[in-house]
């Protein structure tokens, strides 16, 4: 198999849609042999049958996760890779971030319901890692919200333009979530022997209005080595946005790894998946080895 990877691959433990060893089946089909799957604030996918199947079928599976957390200016989301799974500190924290989404879910259901959509606060509670995705879907899946939906969108919205319209700040729904800082999740994945890693700067660019003096602060203030700077970036009308070079160029300015990930959900036919395979967008064996070797240092 050709060595390819995808460090950022997301599953039904938390708002994807494969299970975890059906992302290793499209991992093979794809042709990936080095995949990490980096649910939200859950490590749940992970245990010994799973790894089992992936050294079967000569697939390296990295330990990870996509935290969620707030700093001054931006929601940010913090990679963890290769840690220690057994870190019962780590575990429990992670649960408590968890449970930060139930609450609020039910906060932030109260205030949609408020603007007259109806929203399946008890099915959505069941899922463990309940995210702003899970929230928005139910919502404009739901058949009694149809006809308000078009009335307010003009049409009916997919998940992420409810999200950006709706529910992330400044929006009408917005509700603040209890969360962790991004020192702080950088420090507790150290602390389980892990690398650290900034989720996708491109994303804060487009969202939030950072700059790349807020991020290199980010940086020095999580005091870590690398930022996920190969990644395409989808936003709500569904309009690619490859701005790679400009963040490996960053990566590379400021002395810092450059990972790579395609944020894979499900095959939506728009963004990435597993691997790149229909974006058609490789990294070499030489930067490929180079992140590896700062993973596993």
């Amino acid at each position: 198999m050709k060595k390819m990877i995808d460090l950022h691959i997301h599953t039904n433990k938390s708002d994807g849609f494969l299970a975890p060893k059906e992302v290793i089946d499209e991992a093979i089909k794809n042709e990936v042999s080095v995949i990490a799957i980096t649910d939200h604030d859950t490590i749940d996918a992970y245990d010994d049958d799973l790894f089992d199947y992936a050294k079967k079928n000569n697939i390296v599976l990295i330990p990870a996760v996509e935290i969620s957390t707030k700093s001054e200016k931006s929601s940010v989301h913090v990679l963890g890779y290769n840690f220690d799974l057994n870190n019962m500190k780590f575990r429990e924290k992670l649960k408590k971030i968890r449970n930060y989404r139930h609450d609020y879910l039910y906060d932030v259901s109260e205030k949609l319901k408020e603007f007259g959509y109806k929203v399946n606060v008890g099915e959505l509670d069941k899922i463990d890692a309940v995210t702003k995705a899970h929230i928005s879907l139910d919502v404009i899946s739901n058949k009694e919200n149809e006809d308000f939906l078009i009335k307010n969108f003009g049409h009916l919205p997919s998940k992420g333009e409810f999200i950006e319209n709706l529910m992330n700040e400044g929006c009408p729904a917005y509700i603040k979530k209890s969360a962790v800082t991004p020192k702080e999740a950088a420090d507790l994945i150290k602390a389980a022997g892990g690398k650290v890693v900034l989720a996708h700067p491109v994303a804060y660019s487009y969202e939030d209005n950072l700059t790349e003096d807020d991020i290199v602060n980010l940086i020095k203030i999580m005091n870590i080595d690398a930022i996920e700077g190969n990644y395409l970036y989808v936003d709500k009308n569904g309009i690619i946005h490859d701005d790679i070079n400009k963040w490996n160029s960053f990566a590379k300015s400021n002395n810092l790894i450059s990972t790579i990930g395609s944020d894979f959900h499900f095959d939506d036919g728009i963004k990435p998946n597993i691997g790149f395979r229909n974006k058609k967008y490789t990294i070499s064996k030489e930067e490929i080895d180079e992140i590896l070797k700062y993973l596993y240092s």
